[in-house]
C-alpha cells in the first residue's frame, strides 16, 4: 500500500469519526435537561466514536444510521438518556422498563441509627449522579494517588442507559434496632409458606434492597456495585441477582414481551400512564397512609420471588398442553376463543387450572399487580440442566390484597406448576419519591 493510500484513509477515517462524534453529541444534547452541563461521561462517549455510537441495547432499541438524510429518528427510550431521579414516587416502578436488571438485597450491620441514615444519605447522592449518567463523588481517577476513587470506573464513556435506582426497607428493619418498631407499616407483613416454596433461605429477605434496571447491564452492576462499596462496613450483600429480557412491559403501545416459555407475559399489565390504576393498585395513600403509615405516602410495596423454571421438560411438552397450560395461544398470545392478544379473556372457556384464569383479577377480588419482571440464567444446576427461570417483581398498593390472594390461588391450582418452583422470597415497603436535592431515600422514615 502507497503512503498516499495511507494518508487518504486515515483523513477519512478521521472525519467519520469527527462524524460520529458530532452524531452522539446531538442525540445526548437532545436527551440533557435545558441548562445542563455535560458530565464527565459523556465527554469521554463523544470523544470516542466506538463508546459513544456503540451497537443499540438488546431488545430493540432503535438504531443510529450515519451519514443518511432518512435515517429514523431513535425514541428518547432508545438513545441511552437519563430518567429523571426526583419526583414524587420512585422511579424505577411505573417508568419504561428497561431490559436489564441487577437486584441486590441487603443486611444492614451497623447498630447505630445516625450512621445508618447518613448512609442513606450518601446512597441517594450517588444515586443522583449516576441516574444522570455521572460518576459517583470525585470520579473514577484524577483524585490523590493514595486513596482509592470515589467511582471504580467500568461505566466511563457509558450512556446513562435509563438507569432507575429503586430502593426498598424488608420487614427485619422495623425489628427495633433502630427505633423503626412502630413504624411498620400494616401492609408490610411476612408472607406465608405457599404450597410448592422450596425457598433459600440464602436467597430471601433483606433489610434493604435496592433495584437497578437500565438498558445496559454494566451500567445497572456498575450502579449496585458503587452502593456496596459506599456502603462497606455498614452494610453487606445479603443476596443479588441479574436479569435480562424483560417479562412485563408498562408500556401499552410496545411489544409485550415473552418468558423463558415462550409465551408473552404481561398483557394486561399497569402502564406507566393508566395514573387512575396505578393510584388504585400501586401507589399507598389516603387511608393506607396513616398512622404508622404515613412515612409511606407516595410509595408502594414490593414482592420479588425467585422463580426456578424446569424448561427441559417444559420444551418437551405438546404445543397444545402449552397452550392449556397458560391460557393462550404461543404465535399471537391471544386468550382461549379470541383472536388478538388485546382480545378481552372468557375466562370460562379456559382450563380451570389455566394460568390465565387463575391470575387474573376477576379470579382474585380484583387484585391487580404492576409487574416488572426478568429473565435469568444462572449457570447449571449440576446435574445438567440450566439454572434459569423468572425474577418476578411486582408492586402493590398492599401485599395482603394484592400478591398473597394471587400467589394462594396459584399456588393450589396453577397447572403452570409442574414446570415452576418459587425458591426465593422478600417482600420490601418502597418509600416515596426524592422530592429534590435536599431530600434523601428514607427522610420521612427516620424523621
Amino acid at each position: 500500500m502507497s503512503e498516499n493510500t495511507k494518508n487518504t484513509e486515515k483523513t477519512e477515517k478521521t472525519e467519520t469519526d469527527e462524524q460520529d462524534a458530532k452524531a452522539a453529541a446531538a442525540v445526548t444534547d437532545a436527551a440533557r435537561p435545558e441548562g445542563a452541563t455535560p458530565s464527565r461521561r459523556a465527554v469521554i462517549g463523544w470523544g470516542g466514536a466506538g463508546l459513544a455510537l456503540g451497537a443499540a441495547a438488546a431488545g430493540g432499541a432503535v438504531a443510529l444510521t450515519r451519514g443518511r438524510d432518512d435515517a429514523p429518528t431513535a425514541p428518547v427510550a432508545d438513545t441511552g438518556a437519563a430518567v429523571a431521579f426526583h419526583g414524587a414516587h420512585q422511579a424505577g416502578i411505573a417508568t419504561a422498563v428497561q431490559d436489564r436488571l441487577h437486584f441486590a438485597a441487603f443486611d444492614v450491620k451497623t447498630t447505630d441509627r445516625a450512621e445508618l441514615v447518613q448512609l442513606l444519605k450518601d446512597w441517594t447522592r450517588a444515586a443522583e449522579r449516576m441516574t444522570a449518567g455521572h460518576e459517583v463523588g470525585e470520579g473514577a481517577y484524577g483524585g490523590l494517588p493514595e486513596a482509592p476513587p470515589d467511582d471504580t470506573g467500568e461505566a466511563l464513556g457509558l450512556k446513562p442507559s435509563r438507569l432507575t435506582l429503586t430502593i426498598g426497607f424488608g420487614p427485619s428493619l422495623f425489628d427495633g434496632r433502630f427505633g423503626l418498631a412502630g413504624k411498620r407499616p400494616a401492609g408490610l407483613v411476612d408472607l406465608p409458606k405457599f404450597p410448592g416454596d422450596n425457598l433459600d433461605p440464602a436467597r430471601s429477605g433483606g433489610d434493604l434492597c435496592v433495584q437497578a434496571c437500565a438498558d445496559d447491564p454494566q451500567v445497572a452492576v456498575h450502579a449496585i456495585r458503587n452502593l456496596a462499596r459506599i456502603g462497606f462496613g455498614k452494610v453487606a450483600v445479603r443476596w443479588s441477582q441479574l436479569g435480562f429480557g424483560k417479562t412485563s412491559s408498562t408500556t401499552p403501545d410496545a411489544q409485550t414481551p415473552r418468558n423463558l416459555f415462550g409465551f408473552k407475559d404481561g398483557t394486561r399489565n399497569i402502564a406507566g400512564t393508566e395514573t387512575d390504576r396505578l393510584a388504585k393498585h400501586v401507589w399507598v395513600s389516603g387511608k393506607d397512609a396513616q398512622g404508622p403509615a404515613a412515612w409511606l405516602d407516595g410509595g408502594s410495596y414490593l414482592v420479588a420471588r425467585r422463580i426456578r423454571m424446569n424448561i427441559e421438560t417444559w420444551d418437551r411438552t405438546p404445543l397444545a398442553e402449552q397452550e392449556d397450560i397458560f391460557g393462550r395461544d404461543k404465535k399471537e398470545g391471544a386468550p382461549v376463543g379470541k383472536a388478538k392478544e388485546h382480545d378481552e379473556p372468557f375466562l370460562k372457556a379456559m382450563k380451570p387450572d389455566s394460568h390465565v384464569r387463575l391470575a387474573h383479577p376477576d379470579s382474585n377480588g380484583g387484585a391487580t399487580l404492576l409487574r416488572r419482571g426478568y429473565s435469568f440464567t444462572d449457570g447449571t444446576d449440576g446435574l445438567g440442566r440450566l439454572e434459569a427461570g423468572l425474577f418476578f417483581l411486582a408492586y402493590m398498593k398492599d401485599v395482603r390484597t394484592g400478591f398473597i390472594p394471587v400467589q394462594t390461588s396459584l399456588s393450589r391450582h396453577d397447572a403452570l406448576n409442574e414446570y415452576t418452583q418459587h425458591v426465593g422470597s422478600a417482600v420490601f415497603a418502597i418509600p416515596p419519591g426524592v422530592r429534590d436535592k435536599g431530600d434523601w431515600w428514607g427522610r420521612e422514615l427516620f424523621a
